[in-house]
């Protein structure tokens, strides 16, 4: 039996390591090797399109036009999102509302830090 563990996505065996990841040949999911020695192990760390970590409160600016479900109004390039909250459990999301569209969630992969 190997020593390597499940996928945490799929739940799949068929996992292999990668330099400092893990990776799901099924699912293409990467999590890190070096999880759990013995640090808190479960704090995620939210990163925006340039690579800076994320903290509630923060400030992001959104990088390009958006499409709102539910709205008309679009979320223009350069609109400023002010006092962020991350979402439990996941490092792809945020919370946080504009000024003319209250309760957003949010990919990172459209914001940086302001």
């Amino acid at each position: 039996m190997s020593d390597i563990p499940a996928c945490p996505s799929c739940a799949m065996e068929n996992t292999y390591p990668d330099g400092d990841n893990y990776i799901c040949a099924d699912c293409s999911h990467e999590w890190p090797i070096a999880s759990g020695n013995g640090e808190g192990g479960d704090a995620l760390v939210v990163r925006d399109v340039n690579g800076n970590v994320l903290n509630s409160g923060d400030t992001v600016t959104v990088i390009k036009d958006l499409k709102v479900k539910g709205s008309s109004i679009p979320l223009k390039q350069g609109t400023v999102i002010r006092n962020i909250r991350l979402v439990d459990g996941d490092d792809e999301h945020i919370e946080g509302s504009s000024d003319k569209i209250k309760g957003l969630v949010l990919k990172v992969c459209f914001l940086k830090k302001a």
